[in-house]
């Protein structure tokens, strides 16, 4: 509890923005109090006061391990992720397929390809012709407005039919139902569509304008946002740019086909252990209290209410 005091001092003034004084006030008269309990508890250590303390000290070490197990699980997948042209140069020789529908990646990676789907694609070398990577950022504000839920890019060229999601969540926001959600997405994916071929339309219209500094900046920003792996870093040396046209046409007419077959999600059901090389102490956090309580948590399925008739695990092991 007085532990929970202290990070709340950090809570008032770097989330909730408030006074340093009344965070101070607050850590006081609470931190006060627990004070008094923790030193009861010690005084009384010989007459069995050190029950809630040992208590509190395994509480304390399970989510410790839980939090160093989540860290270990997530830097094991930044430094294994895939890159798009390793994963296109696998194309010819494995004989990836397109099958059709859209399919939601679920992925903690930001960028590149993670090593969940470069698993299943080398296993299985056949994936939807529309693909989603879709990625959960938990922001420190209270709510994030409508507008601003959804960030939507592209990877690679626009024949490959690949974008990535990034969904904004705040600490208060109630997250909607699987079919309101995956509404929400592609409608959003098509009016990224559609606002790329409408800006692209109107650049070529102005193509001969002269832009100053500030303006080529602010185009150099657009373009990068909506291309990942694009090619944009040359605007700020031009006095004029030339935009050509971008027609998505065929792109929203693949998206709604791919829509009315159906969707498909995909996420990893991976088992973290620890290197044979590592400490006994790692290998008994990371393969016995770590695993013992990813295997007693709810699944990441369940609580996005991803619908089980549509959902596809993929397995594999993480040596962390």
């Amino acid at each position: 509890m007085f532990v929970t005091t202290c990070l709340m001092f950090l809570v008032i003034v770097m989330v909730w923005k408030r006074n340093i004084l009344a965070a101070f006030i607050f850590v006081t008269v609470f931190g006060f109090v627990e004070l008094l309990y923790l030193s009861s508890c010690l005084a009384k250590v010989a007459k069995g006061g050190w029950i809630p303390l040992i208590f509190s000290l395994i509480v304390l070490s399970v989510m410790y391990i839980w939090h160093y197990g989540t860290l270990q699980k997530q830097s094991f997948e930044s430094h294994n992720r895939t890159s798009l042209d390793m994963l296109l140069s696998l194309g010819p020789s494995v004989g990836i397929n397109r099958v059709r529908g859209i399919g939601l990646i679920y992925t903690n990676v930001l960028s590149g390809i993670p090593p969940m789907f470069s698993h299943f694609v080398t296993s299985f070398p056949a994936f939807h012709q529309v693909l989603i990577f879709v990625t959960f950022q938990f922001l420190t504000t209270p709510r994030v407005s409508a507008n601003q839920r959804f960030i939507v890019s592209r990877i690679g060229p626009a024949e490959f039919r690949l974008y990535r999601c990034i969904v904004r969540f705040g600490y208060k926001d109630a997250r909607k139902d699987s079919y309101a959600f995956e509404t929400d997405l592609i409608e959003t994916v098509r009016v990224f569509l559609q606002h790329e071929s409408d800006d692209g339309d109107a650049r070529d219209s102005v193509s001969e304008m002269p832009v100053n500094q500030h303006e080529s900046d602010r185009l150099r920003d657009d373009v990068s946002m909506r291309v990942e792996n694009g090619s944009g870093a040359g605007l700020t040396r031009c006095k004029r740019v030339r935009f050509c046209g971008v027609d998505n046409s065929k792109e929203l007419e693949d998206l709604e086909d791919a829509r009315e077959a159906g969707l498909a999600y995909m996420m990893g059901n991976t088992c973290v252990l620890a290197r044979e090389t590592s400490s006994f102490v790692k290998k008994f956090a990371i393969n016995i209290v770590y695993g013992f309580l990813r295997r007693n948590c709810r699944s990441p399925s369940t609580a996005l209410g991803v619908p089980h008739t549509s959902l596809i695990e993929v397995g594999m092991a993480y040596r962390v």
